[in-house]
């Protein structure tokens, strides 16, 4: 089947198998390798990406439903500069470890920040409940979401 989507921002075009998972459609066609497989059943947020500017669990979106999409990876977003002082606040507070989770947690946050600039501790709790990390305890992850628009404050001067 061919399908039409926006990538990143780039229109794209590809013959893919219409249920091959869009994970692996990202990883190994596109080689975007921010997306990663934890679970394969949508369960832990390691490969979530941004679907219509919603995030989704990669693993269960069929390559088949992306005509005339449009999807975003971590690699997108930092190709527009809108990530960095999410990522900042991840490393200043130590919301890092093995960062296999990361990608997943820092699409979940820019989502959230995008609609919710100062969202409370519940709010940010609640937004990252389907992403799991096996590393940090989620502490450093909520206080880093937390602090993400004091770090584009600073940034800003």
């Amino acid at each position: 089947m061919k399908i039409n989507f926006l990538l990143n921002g780039k229109k794209v075009k590809i013959d893919v198998e219409p249920s091959k998972p869009l994970l692996r459609l990202l990883r190994e066609d596109f080689e975007i390798k921010s997306v990663k497989e934890g679970c394969g059943r949508g369960e832990c947020g390691t490969c979530t990406v941004l679907m219509d500017g919603k995030p989704v669990t990669s693993c269960m979106v069929p390559s088949g439903q992306l005509t005339g999409r449009e999807i975003k990876t971590l690699e997108g977003l930092e190709k527009e500069g809108v990530i960095e002082h999410i990522q900042k606040a991840f490393v200043m507070e130590g919301a890092v470890q093995c960062g296999f989770c990361t990608p997943g947690f820092i699409i979940t946050a820019y989502s959230l920040l995008k609609d919710n600039p100062a969202p409370t501790r519940s709010q940010i709790k609640r937004a990252v409940s389907g992403n799991i990390c096996r590393c940090t305890g989620y502490t450093k992850i909520v206080t880093a979401i937390e602090k993400s628009g004091t770090y584009s404050e600073d940034s800003e001067k």
